[in-house]
């Protein structure tokens, strides 16, 4: 019931499912269903509360429980959301799959362990999968399908349309990796920030808004193959022109950085410059990055619709 498992509680109910949220300690669930009351509330004042049922026909779908057999009783879908900590994970679906029936399916959250790390040599590992959310799923859409090696495709199609249901964007990765998809493109990215910043190229705060103000502003629409493909006639075209420019540049990046020593000062005095690293400043900004994503969200969709 932490801050994931309680965005995906409330995608789901958006998409008018019940839900059982599950934790050991009823303390814990109590300030869960709290924060989630209050979210609902704020984004339904706000307009921008997902689907089409009132908060509190929402709220009225979610229930807590501290028990993991009645928690799971009757379910078709069940979504770990877990520290990720894989003994932690291992055991909780070691737990699932001494009680779980041959229907429902054990998803998983993580944002980087293998599938088969998690799931070898459970019973029911055919009905397991990783569905993998952009911290906080309820603004950001994306979900990662990762099946493990004997997950049966039945089980990735069913993931897949639930989460096409709920308002979500599900896509399917048809094997594993390690940091599946978006955290691949994700570390690529920061990893050649980091050295640009180290090497005294550019400041911390002008990268970030290289990104921000540059290829963020692509990137929230369109993706870098299609951007190949557009600005160009065509992604053939695209190469034949920027191929050798691209390995000459390509050829130019250096090791994978350590993250540490001075180039972790350097970064960390520029941000916390600019977000004192105060928890009431950090939730301040954290809010407000939420509702930019509101904010693009309901923009996307007006595109898309228009």
């Amino acid at each position: 019931s932490g801050l994931i498992g309680c965005s995906w509680a409330m995608v789901f109910a958006a998409g008018g499912f019940k839900v059982k949220l599950y934790d050991i300690a009823q303390e814990q669930l109590t300030t869960a269903l709290e924060n989630i009351c209050k979210q609902m509330k704020e984004m339904e004042k706000s307009g921008v509360l997902k689907g089409a049922l009132s908060a509190e026909q929402q709220l009225a779908l979610i229930s807590v429980c501290t028990d993991l057999k009645a928690a799971v009783e009757g379910a078709t879908f069940i979504q770990e959301c877990t520290p990720e900590n894989l003994e932690l994970k291992k055991k909780i679906f070691g737990q699932l799959d001494l009680i779980v029936g041959d229907s429902v399916i054990l998803s998983s959250s993580t944002s980087c362990l293998l599938p088969s790390k998690l799931f070898t040599g459970l019973k029911h590992v055919k009905q397991c999968i990783v569905s993998h959310p952009v911290n906080p799923p309820y603004f950001v859409p994306l979900v990662e399908i990762v099946p493990h090696p004997e997950t049966d495709p039945s089980t990735t199609e069913r993931t897949y349309a639930l989460m096409k249901k709920i308002g979500q964007s599900p896509v399917k990765l048809n094997r594993e990796i390690e940091g599946f998809v978006l955290n691949r493109l994700q570390y690529a990215v920061i990893s050649e920030a980091w050295r640009l910043v180290g090497e005294g190229v550019i400041s911390p705060t002008d990268l970030d808004l290289v990104m921000s103000d540059g290829l963020g502003m692509r990137y929230a629409f369109i993706g870098p193959l299609e951007t190949m493909h557009l600005n160009a006639e065509g992604v053939s075209s695209y190469c034949e022109r920027y191929a050798e420019g691209m390995k000459l540049v390509l050829n130019t990046f250096g090791p994978v950085p350590e993250f540490s020593g001075e180039t972790v000062q350097k970064v960390n005095q520029a941000l916390s410059e600019k977000i004192p690293v105060v928890p009431k400043v950090l939730d301040a900004r954290r809010k407000w990055r939420d509702e930019c994503l509101i904010g693009l969200a309901k923009l996307k969709t007006q595109m898309k619709s228009d």
